[in-house]
């Protein structure tokens, strides 16, 4: 679909600030690739052949017994007795010589037996997030081929914590980021275009509101309805719907009486249609300039909640959990950097990315 004339001059404004243009794309291609977490970090298999048939354990939940096992709890695919039934085609002596008969078993004869020789494609890291490391020595284990960012205190792999603990910073954002946006849009764009005892109430209750001291609150909420990932966006989202409240209201208390405004009333134009089809374009700037702050200060709140131990459920992959643990493990250095680079790369991206959008919505900047 072609791009109208200002949206073509939008897309050309960013692409000129190379520093946001470049972090867009290195932002795409990182949670492009996180999105996709459980085909890169996981402890099961993505696809597996066995006795001709195709398993996909990624998506699916399959049993021991699927596989010649005994036990109908769900396969431990690292288990050395799960891969050689799946590459002998449930053999029994399995559980007597696992590495003999998965030796024999690309030959399609073991002991005299014809086999359905069987196999497994493995993600790059065959780690989940909540995975135990099978590694000799006292936790958190320092990098190495294994582990190329160590483990941390419960012998858990840093990278493949990082790779989901990245994707689930990122879609919290979006979604609070979102939601907010348009909960202070709506209300500042009310306030500021009907003016009078509407804009004078709202007023004080975002006075009141804002006041309230929302980590206390966030914290009280989960001691009593238990943590989760759902309750928390709620939460966050009733915290930071006021911080656009201000300027769109701001905007639109300017513009309501200008001559276009003026002349769509006389036209008759319905207030909805001049309040978000012709004013809030033109508001666009200032509210994409705060968009940054509430971005920053959403992946601040997530990983400053994980780190005082109220946020997230602690098998959760939160990076603010990681810094709790590189806090209580100043031995083990590895945490701490990859803590800091990966919070000091996201957030710099973003910021990058959204000041690369205030210049495209800006309308005094041109394009040669």
């Amino acid at each position: 679909m072609a791009l109208s004339p200002i949206n073509r001059r939008r897309w050309a404004n960013f692409k000129r600030n190379r520093r946001a243009f470049y972090a867009l794309w290195l932002f795409l291609a990182c949670f492009t690739l996180t999105a996709f977490a459980e085909f890169i970090a996981n402890d099961k298999p993505i696809l597996v052949k066995y006795r001709g048939d195709y398993y996909m354990p990624v998506f699916r939940f399959y049993p021991e017994t699927t596989f010649g096992g005994e036990f109908r709890t769900e396969a431990v695919y690292a288990d050395i007795e799960v891969q050689c039934l799946i590459a002998s085609g449930g053999l029994d002596i399995c559980f007597d010589d696992p590495e003999g008969v998965m030796a024999d078993a690309h030959t399609g004869m073991v002991d005299g037996t014809p086999v359905q020789a069987g196999w497994a494609i493995w993600p790059p890291i065959p780690y989940s997030y909540d995975t135990p490391v099978d590694r000799p020595g006292a936790a958190p284990l320092p990098p190495g081929g294994q582990n190329l960012l160590g483990t941390d205190d419960t012998k858990r792999d840093v990278l493949a914590r990082v790779i989901y603990g990245f994707r689930l910073s990122i879609m919290f954002t979006l979604i609070v980021t979102t939601l907010a946006s348009i909960m202070g849009i709506v209300a500042g764009a009310l306030q500021g275009f009907f003016g009078g005892w509407l804009d004078l109430i709202f007023q004080r209750v975002i006075e009141i509101w804002s006041a309230t001291p929302s980590i206390y609150v966030i914290i009280i909420l989960f001691a009593v309805l238990g943590r989760s990932f759902w309750l928390l966006v709620v939460l966050t989202v009733l915290f930071s719907w006021t911080a656009l409240v201000g300027v769109v209201r701001a905007e639109f208390l300017r513009a309501r009486n200008l001559e276009y405004v003026r002349a769509a009333r006389a036209l008759g134009v319905s207030n909805w249609v001049i309040m978000f089809r012709h004013m809030l374009p033109n508001a666009m700037v200032a509210t994409v300039t705060m968009l940054p702050f509430i971005v920053t200060g959403t992946i601040s709140t997530l990983a400053g909640l994980d780190f005082l131990g109220f946020g997230l459920p602690s098998s959760a992959p939160s990076l603010g959990e990681l810094t709790l643990q590189a806090k209580q493990n100043l031995q083990a250095p590895w945490l701490a950097f990859t803590a800091f680079f990966v919070f000091a790369a996201m957030l710099s991206m973003l910021v990058f990315i959204f000041e690369g959008v205030r210049d495209a919505f800006d309308p005094r900047k041109t394009f040669q």
